[in-house]
């Protein structure tokens, strides 16, 4: 069967400016191997092929963190070399002569071309939240190797690979959102179905991400100081950037990261000074402050606040992370929890219940493959980037950054004594409320820990207790307090890098919550759109603040009842977020492989068609089960129908504390039970709907339409990647620029 013809727009028109060796078709003349660049390659794959070695081979013996970084690391370079260097040249085909959304239709609020190391520092703390700190600690129930191969195999040929598609699509359609390219380009039917469950779906990771936030500042003068700092912070750098020094990316990254070291260290004086009455907030305050923020990070211009913000929290975020690379390296700590644990085949684990497939996947979610990010990726970032070629750097790059953050994270979980690690992991349900108990249980579980070791290590990091403080975040903070102490310090700086990384945390996350609010604001705009036309134009003040306001009253409602009833709220639908998260990516996978093959790409469309069918069998396996399982520990029927037989014989059963409580888990297990068949309902619309579509395109090429803007020369020079090639700096320095690019000005007369 012949291939759709490739559009016009998937090639430089003729009086391009594209340079010689640097056409889209080709991959540019800096790219091709060299005797020396062969031999570094080749013992880049050594190291990464040794370390897969040394973890896959390991019988028992004690092990270095170590090796699992060299098998990482390894393997994101010859990835982000090979893998995503082929994508971007050889199926994408980037044009550098073509013009990007933020060119075209720059406004100074939405659409803005932004110095691409400014928008990675964006776009990575956009993508960057809950997911890569808690899933993969989590997952390390199962042992360290099912979800390290997970996290690095996942994000090389499935997360990173979403990311870059959707933004690269998302750019060559004026920065269309997520559920907008699935009306225009695989139908109504599928359309409608796309936009009502990935809105639905980000106003629930929304809520979870801002709640696990919540819970890390309430009561944390420190936290709450140091990250409100980042906000006037953020103002100023936005102000210097656009205003005092146009251009001077190095100059006010230096200026702003002094400023946010200061406000760190700062929140440790507030911490113990008389201010600290007043920058302690109860829960219900922090969430309407959150709202707050939300919206205004949402209507105003994205270079005053919101990209200077994230790209100010990235230097912390980074930053954090390589500092416990290189303390794992020095410590060089042994990976105590064993590679695989009994739990990956019985599927009754404390953390969470169910078998490794699907939930190994389900729970890492973020660090591997995630579909929040597409909704970044078809949303801010698109109407920020400044050439295509930048897709590589921003989409590929910032994906495989976030996957190390979750390699870090297992590491972090799995440094620490396995009796530890279960005694904070596991509900109180299951272990008791004290020491003693919780020795008992744990070691029934097959992994021993003294009433004495649990006491100390609740004294070490000065907590009363460290027992079933559920959810990840602690796991991890312990875990890099463990590496920091042991490298500078000792014993008595765990407290202070245990406190540090509980902090760091809610800073890695609430920069998800705002640009995701924006990012919502968008979609519901596009979704208005097909209503009401102004409502397309995404700057109309009009419809800016309405979209925003119901965004943020969707996640702020879950949340305020989430924060005042412990099993209402988003509370009620926080076990649907790892399943609704991965049908996202579906969502965008579906998108991606559907406008692959519309655009004469057929031949390539494995590259998210192969992710996609791997997603859809674990998504939907788990939703299944969900479903359907007779176990109360996994399906929510079964849970409904337990507790609704409690309720008949007039007992009740934990959690629940009353009676009252055991009609909200009943109404709860409903309600999760329910949206779990409604979304993959939906999902399974969409992917019907794509395979016509796609069929279509196969058969009859000389019918497809694509919804593409037109191509339009670029007037911009700037690299492709975060530092510039030879070829690019002499192509700088010939249109009077520097490092960061910008547009070349018209010669005068």
């Amino acid at each position: 069967m012949p291939e759709p013809e490739a559009t016009g727009t998937d090639r430089a028109p003729t009086g391009g400016a594209a340079s010689p060796g640097s056409t889209p078709d080709s991959p540019s003349p800096s790219g091709r191997l060299t005797p020396q660049s062969i031999a570094v390659w080749a013992l880049v794959a050594l190291v990464g092929a040794i370390g897969w070695g040394v973890l896959a081979l390991s019988r028992g013996e004690e092990i270095s963190a170590a090796w699992l970084l060299a098998a990482a690391l390894g393997s994101y370079a010859i990835g982000y070399r090979f893998y995503a260097r082929f994508i971007a040249h050889r199926v994408l085909k980037v044009d550098k002569t073509r013009a990007t959304p933020a060119e075209r239709l720059d406004n100074g609020v939405d659409f803005h071309p932004t110095d691409r190391r400014v928008l990675f520092g964006h776009h990575f703390a956009a993508v960057a939240g809950a997911g890569p700190l808690v899933g993969p600690v989590l997952a390390a129930q199962m042992g360290y190797l099912p979800g390290t191969i997970w996290i690095v195999a996942g994000v090389i040929f499935a997360g990173a690979v979403q990311d870059m598609v959707t933004l690269f699509f998302s750019t060559r359609r004026d920065g269309r959102s997520l559920g907008q390219m699935a009306r225009d380009e695989i139908g109504p039917v599928g359309g409608a179905a796309a936009l009502v469950a990935v809105f639905a779906i980000m106003i629930i990771l929304l809520a979870v991400l801002a709640l696990v936030i919540v819970n890390a500042l309430a009561h944390s003068p420190w936290g709450v100081f140091s990250i409100g700092m980042t906000i006037p912070i953020a103002l100023f750098m936005g102000v210097y950037l656009r205003v005092l020094r146009p251009g001077r990316v190095t100059e006010v990254s230096v200026i702003g990261v002094a400023l946010l070291l200061l406000a760190i260290v700062a929140g440790g004086w507030v911490a113990e000074s008389s201010w600290a009455g007043t920058f302690t907030l109860e829960k219900e305050t922090l969430v309407v402050w959150m709202i707050v923020y939300g919206f205004i990070a949402s209507v105003l211009p994205v270079w005053l606040l919101l990209a200077p913000r994230d790209y100010l929290s990235t230097f912390m975020k980074v930053g954090t992370i390589a500092l416990m690379a290189v303390g794992v390296v020095i410590a060089m700590p042994t990976l105590k929890m064993p590679a695989v644990t009994d739990f990956a085949t019985r599927g009754d684990g404390p953390v969470f219940a169910g078998s490794m497939f699907p939930f190994v996947f389900i729970t890492i979610a973020c660090g591997a493959l995630s579909g929040f990010h597409s909704l970044v990726s078809s949303g801010t970032t698109p109407k920020m980037i400044q050439k295509e070629t930048q897709v590589r750097v921003i989409g590929y790059g910032a994906m495989l950054t976030e996957s190390f953050v979750a390699v870090m994270a297992v590491i972090a979980a799995s440094i620490i004594e396995p009796g530890l690690f279960f005694a904070v992991n596991s509900p109180g349900g299951v272990i008791g409320a004290t020491v003693q108990t919780a020795s008992t249980a744990v070691t029934n579980f097959g992994f021993a820990i003294t009433p004495d070791a649990l006491a100390q290590a609740a004294k070490d990091v000065e907590e009363a207790s460290l027992l079933s403080r559920t959810g990840g975040a602690p796991t991890f903070a312990l875990g890099m307090s463990e590496i920091f102490s042991s490298v500078i310090g000792g014993a008595g700086m765990k407290a202070f890098w245990y406190h540090f990384a509980i902090m760091f945390e809610a800073l890695f996350i609430l920069t998800t919550v705002d640009a995701g609010t924006r990012v919502g604001r968008f979609m519901l705009q596009d979704t208005l759109g097909n209503v009401h036309k102004s409502f397309k134009d995404v700057s109309w003040k009009p419809g800016v603040w309405l979209a925003s306001a119901i965004v943020v009253g969707g996640w702020g409602y879950f949340l305020w009842v989430g924060v005042k009833d412990p099993l209402g709220g988003i509370n009620q639908l926080f076990p649907l977020f790892g399943i609704a998260n991965q049908l996202l990516a579906a969502v965008a996978l579906a998108v991606c492989t559907t406008l692959l093959i519309k655009s004469g790409r057929l031949k390539w469309a494995w590259v998210t068609g192969v992710p996609l069918a791997w997603d859809v069998a674990v998504t939907l396996t788990a939703s299944y089960q969900k479903i359907f399982s007779d176990d109360v520990k996994v399906g929510f029927f079964a849970q409904r129908d337990k507790y609704q037989s409690g309720i008949d014989a007039g007992k009740v059963l934990p959690p629940a504390k009353n009676m009252d409580d055991m009609h909200t888990v009943v109404t709860n297990a409903t309600v999760d039970g329910v949206l779990s068949v409604l979304f993959a309902v939906l999902i399974v619309i969409v992917l019907l709907d794509a395979a016509r579509t796609c069929f279509k395109a196969i058969s009859s090429p000389e019918s497809v339409r694509l919804s593409e803007v037109p191509w339009t020369e670029s007037k911009i020079v700037a690299p492709a990647g975060l530092i510039a090639t030879a070829e690019e700096k002499a192509e700088l320095a010939a249109a009077g620029l520097d490092g960061g690019g910008g547009r070349v000005k018209e010669p005068v007369g």
